[in-house]
């Protein structure tokens, strides 16, 4: 325990105050002007070490029983009630308790905050070894037109940019493609034009070729329910490349949860965080940030390393 900030004596002092009392036979109030403490303060710690506390640290100044405490059954309820999603003052109403306590309980239990998913915890797993498994995903981008509200703070140029589109007969929405290894997090991915089966089933191409330069053999493919991924064409690409197609559990995307959060990180390190002219402009960028990601950027999960060095391939690539 450390030493109490507004102490007088030091361990030692405190030791040396005893021993000159119970050992050389000084008087308490002799031994007190010594120290320069009080009496009263020298017979605290004359009598700690004569009960057989040689150590003389400070203990701690928590009441040891506490009169108002929520009673554990009332706990318990809280919890439960907190796992159906009711907000703290939900509970404090349900239960007719002050909201400053039933918040207290929760922040002391980590349930203070929900959470992106729920309250249920996450089951981890990792592959053994680069391109047993390689998740992929697709994710819808708003096109950049022109400078928007972000940039000039007005939304009238915004309205300007969109109409102007519409009149170009420029589409709204471009689509990023990505693929991300379960083991190594090495990550791919492509800017196009649509989340059809024929561009989704040439993108997984393109994805395998990519790996195999790292010198990874993709083995199996993990996709969501979405209908680029269940179309004949789809499978048929699969197929003619030796890979097995997994797909999620409907309504469950956490089961494909390495993608999602590759493309939340995307998000905001390349998509919505720097500031853009033009959808070209971003899409020019997206090869230098991947090229970050691989090499360069430390990922908590691999022990902040970054994804290139649990390639089979690293060489030419740093």
């Amino acid at each position: 325990m450390d030493l109490h900030g507004n102490a007088a004596l030091s361990w030692s002092g405190r030791r040396e105050l005893a021993r000159r009392v119970v050992v050389d036979g000084w008087t308490v109030t002799a031994a007190a002007a010594a120290a320069g403490v009080s009496v009263r303060c020298a017979r605290k710690w004359i009598g700690r070490y004569r009960s057989g506390d040689r150590r003389l640290l400070d203990r701690s100044s928590a009441p040891r029983r506490v009169a108002n405490r929520t009673a554990p059954e009332r706990v318990v309820v809280i919890v439960k009630l907190r796992r159906l999603r009711m907000t703290a003052a939900e509970i404090a109403e349900t239960l007719g308790m002050p909201l400053s306590t039933v918040s207290g309980i929760l922040t002391r239990l980590g349930l203070g905050r929900l959470g992106r998913i729920g309250l249920e915890r996450p089951v981890r797993y990792e592959r053994s070894r680069p391109g047993e498994l390689l998740h992929v995903d697709v994710k819808k981008l708003g096109r950049i037109r022109g400078v928007g509200h972000r940039i000039s703070g007005s939304r009238r140029s915004q309205a300007k940019t969109r109409i102007a589109g519409r009149r170009a007969g420029v589409a709204g929405w471009e689509y990023v493609h990505i693929a991300i290894d379960d083991y190594s997090r090495l990550a791919y991915a492509e800017v196009l034009a649509d989340e059809r089966a024929a561009t989704a089933a040439a993108f997984l191409r393109r994805a395998v070729a990519h790996y195999r330069r790292y010198g990874i053999q993709v083995e199996r493919v993990l996709t969501d329910n979405g209908p680029c991924y269940r179309a004949l064409l789809h499978a048929r690409a699969c197929r003619r490349l030796g890979i097995r197609h997994l797909r999620t559990r409907p309504h469950r995307p956490q089961t494909n949860g390495k993608a999602e959060r590759f493309i939340r990180t995307l998000l905001n390190g390349w998509a919505y965080g720097p500031i853009y002219g033009s959808s070209h402009e971003r899409t020019r960028a997206l090869d230098g940030w991947l090229w970050h990601y691989n090499h360069r950027r430390p990922h908590s999960a691999l022990h902040h390393q970054p994804p290139a060095t649990r390639t089979n391939v690293l060489g030419s690539y740093t």
